[in-house]
């Protein structure tokens, strides 16, 4: 039986997109620490490391979330998600200051591990707020919302730490980050409260998800397979742009950044549609489609040095974060209100555990295959996860 999870009429509207717009914030000012350090990368680079070396060290915060994602959606699931996000959020900013005023690769590499372990409380305790504050018919757009967040945070690490770090060095760029977390902590302080749970814990509803079907499963499999991509998309558009198509890295920069609001739209695109059809599976299979056939353009472009490098930069980072929302949308639904942190948790770390093998495996991808066989080999992932969505178990919405 479907779980229904917690009633979203117990506070007024005004209070309960006020909470959905400190979630966004939340999650994306975790973004620009999570994902900022990509953009060190040109810099990194022409301090003398290997886009090999320097990928590694752009992956430290990834590993860092990787390795606590479980744990923070074990803890929202017994302690709230208003005290996951405050002191998550606490967290990263300590660990961003102390990136910022460190000096040294080593430190660098530790503190943005540290970080990205903390920042890592944001992702299912921000996802809960909104599953368990918004109907059934309103959360596909909330959570498409919510999802903006990260492309938004990801263009902001674009037009900022990338700019910063050809300036005044990578250990300077902590400062951006950091900056965005204090501003998410305090209007998560003054809006957010946990939404209400079930008051009976019986065994129907707190009975492992896993254990009754593979849907959990298969749905983080197929995350593994497209997040790749969009990881791909993110650290090494710009540096193509810069390396292979003669950029500048302030007009690679801007480009990622409109890439990523436009991406942050497509995100509420897909929302609102899963929505209107009610079906958070079937756009996730259409997303995959459209993201094989982009990605494959883009192995083209980068091959036969075609014209339509910006606009494909663009159409390929839309289409691959597009999905998110929807897996996650549809796994909170699934896992119901006491095994959904724990879950969206788990879907996080399989994505993140590609993520941050991506990053490096693809500067040596670059290294020694270029990048068209690299675009190349990401197309062929979508490919493989649009069969692989299990659209046909999928239960009406509640």
């Amino acid at each position: 039986m479907t779980q229904t999870l917690a009633p979203a009429y117990d506070v007024g509207a005004a209070r309960r997109w006020a909470m959905l717009a400190a979630s966004t914030l939340a999650q994306a000012a975790a973004a620009v620490m999570i994902h900022g350090p990509a953009f060190l990368i040109p810099a990194l680079h022409a301090q003398g490391m290997s886009l090999g070396e320097a990928g590694v060290v752009a992956a430290a915060s990834t590993v860092g979330v990787m390795v606590a994602l479980v744990a923070w959606g074990w803890v929202t699931d017994r302690r709230g998600e208003r005290f996951v996000l405050l002191t998550g959020l606490s967290a990263t900013v300590v660990a961003g200051v102390a990136g910022a005023v460190s000096g040294g690769t080593p430190l660098l590499v530790v503190t943005l591990f540290l970080a990205g372990a903390a920042a890592a409380s944001t992702n299912a305790a921000s996802g809960r707020v909104v599953v368990g504050w918004f109907p059934p018919a309103r959360r596909g757009l909330a959570m498409g919302i919510r999802q903006m967040s990260q492309p938004i945070g990801v263009g902001v690490a674009a037009v900022s730490v990338a700019v910063v770090a050809d300036s005044a060095g990578a250990h300077a760029a902590l400062w951006v980050p950091v900056v965005a977390c204090v501003l998410a902590a305090l209007l998560v302080a003054a809006v957010v409260i946990d939404p209400p749970r079930p008051d009976a814990r019986t065994p129907e509803a707190t009975a492992n998800p896993y254990r009754q079907d593979s849907y959990l499963a298969r749905i983080h499999g197929v995350s593994v397979l497209l997040v790749a991509p969009q990881f791909l998309v993110w650290s090494f558009a710009l540096v193509w742009l810069v390396q292979e198509r003669d950029w500048s890295p302030a007009a690679a920069g801007t480009l990622i950044a409109s890439a990523q609001i436009a991406g942050a739209l497509g995100r509420l695109g897909v929302g609102h549609l899963s929505d209107l059809v009610g079906s958070r599976l079937r756009p996730l299979r259409w997303v995959a489609a459209a993201a094989t056939a982009t990605l494959a353009l883009l192995a083209l472009t980068a091959a036969f040095d075609l014209a339509l490098a910006g606009l494909l930069v663009v159409a390929a980072t839309v289409v691959t974060v597009a999905d998110n929302g929807l897996a996650f949308t549809a796994i909170a639904e699934r896992a119901g209100p006491f095994w959904s942190g724990r879950a969206l948790g788990a879907q996080n770390t399989a994505q993140f555990l590609s993520g941050s093998a991506v990053v490096p495996l693809a500067g040596l991808a670059v290294t020694h295959v270029g990048y068209a066989a690299t675009f190349a080999l990401a197309a062929a992932l979508p490919a493989i996860a649009a069969p692989l969505v299990p659209v046909r178990e999928e239960r009406e919405l509640s």
